[in-house]
């Protein structure tokens, strides 16, 4: 496994009220009845016609560490029985886990996580589950939708002054995973091998003005000598056309890229093109950045712009930051029990699914079907099972490095009919039917 999470306890990263379950369930001999659980989302976000999976190997690194040592139960005893804080003291998940792999595409009702094991150590876990899911989920499938938008071109991922610090390093990993080809964020970078990328901001370039005025040309000389011709110029924090002129100069037409951060980004491409194909450096990149979504990526598609650096929007879901998933008991005993709360209604009993899809590969249909029941005929199409184990008897399973993962959110958009790849709102890009 490549997850490298910071160390430490993650037993308190959950809701109170989740330990007041588990006193209960232990007074009244409820704890150790048989149960699965599963994650799911009942819809997608609105205008979304497909998500991605994100964060399983978060979870389950999370889930290694779910323990309760004397910090965690000093704070469970404020509110907790003798006897439940021993239990927690004690408290290992022995069970089963399956779920969709990460990177996998899912829609309304997947059962993207199936959790097995007596009441009391799944039920804990919900919180845990729930956090991590819904975040990288939210960012992975925000992500997905951008890279499409961009249609090939770099994809740099820098977010971080705009999220939670911690959320950070999710994030970028998540955007990684969905096709982002780097991130500012070094603690990605270490933690989870994603390439860095990053080169100055506008405080450069002021730092280097005096009392007789601005002195960017000074800025571009100390970048250049300290990182080389290859690196990125920042043009646009006084006049970017006298900007672009000063960065070749400074440069040479060897120089790798510049950066526009402001204004009108199409026009600015354009100009900045002509400019610099005009001064010999035909071979200069143009990376534009400033609160891009993937409906300002895709109206920029024409221009001639050759990276995208992507932050606010992608760390906050572009208007979904999450993927309303859901964790709810579905089977006690082997017994399907479901919630019919309106519009917050479940679907009783373990479930697994499979993918249908014709022989180009396009996919038509998602089967949900109940875990005991024989797997769905293929009925002239190909089908594919979707859940894989990721848990057995407590052990977690060896996980695909993220660049397996980041392949196969690359090959399920595009198994999607081209209408699911649109960013006009719109129903689900295949359906999901339930066999009961």
């Amino acid at each position: 496994m490549d997850l490298r999470d910071a160390a430490g306890s993650t037993a308190l990263l959950t809701d109170q009220y989740e330990l007041t379950m588990l006193a209960a369930a232990l007074g009244d001999g409820s704890a150790t009845r048989r149960c699965t659980f599963e994650v799911f989302a009942r819809r997608l976000p609105h205008g979304r016609r497909y998500g991605v999976v994100a964060g399983t190997g978060r979870f389950l690194d999370a889930l290694a560490r779910f323990r309760f040592g004397d910090a965690e139960l000093e704070i469970a005893a404020g509110f907790l029985d003798a006897e439940t804080v021993a239990w927690l003291r004690d408290y290992r998940f022995t069970g089963d886990i399956a779920g969709y792999p990460e990177g996998e595409l899912y829609f309304p009702g997947s059962p993207v996580l199936s959790v097995t094991g007596t009441f009391a150590e799944c039920v804990v876990l919900e919180t845990l589950a729930l956090s991590v899911l819904n975040h990288d989920s939210a960012i992975a499938s925000a992500a997905a939708r951008m890279v499409g938008a961009a249609a090939g071109r770099r994809m740099i991922e820098m977010g971080s002054r705009r999220t939670h610090e911690q959320a950070a390093p999710a994030s970028a990993r998540a955007a990684y995973l969905a096709g982002f080809d780097a991130t500012s964020n070094l603690e990605a970078v270490r933690r989870y091998g994603v390439p860095g990328a990053g080169t100055s901001a506008h405080a450069f370039t002021l730092v280097h003005s005096g009392a007789d005025g601005e002195h960017e040309i000074e800025a571009f000389r100390s970048q250049v000598a300290a990182h080389g011709t290859g690196t990125t110029l920042l043009v646009d924090t006084f006049d970017i056309t006298r900007g672009v002129a000063l960065a070749v100069e400074v440069a040479g037409p060897e120089l790798g890229a510049v950066r526009i951060d402001s204004g009108d980004l199409g026009v600015l491409a354009r100009q900045v093109r002509r400019q610099l194909d005009e001064l010999g450096a035909v071979k200069t990149r143009i990376v534009v950045s400033g609160d891009l979504d993937e409906y300002a990526i895709a109206a920029l598609r024409a221009e001639p712009v050759d990276a995208y650096g992507v932050g606010t929007q992608l760390v906050i879901g572009s208007g979904a930051p999450t993927a309303g998933m859901v964790y709810k008991l579905v089977e006690v005993d082997g017994v399907p029990v479901a919630k019919r709360s309106s519009h917050k209604e479940s679907r009783g009993g373990a479930k697994r699914a499979v993918r249908s899809a014709r022989d180009t590969g396009t996919i038509v249909e998602e089967i949900v079907y109940q875990a005991t029941a024989d797997r769905p005929a293929p009925d002239g199409y190909e089908v594919r099972e979707l859940m894989v184990p990721l848990v057995r008897g407590g052990a977690v399973l060896d996980l695909p490095p993220l660049a397996v993962s980041r392949e196969l959110v690359a090959r399920g958009l595009v198994s999607l009919p081209w209408e699911g790849l649109k960013l006009s709102d719109g129903e689900p890009a295949v359906p999901t039917t339930f066999l009961a």
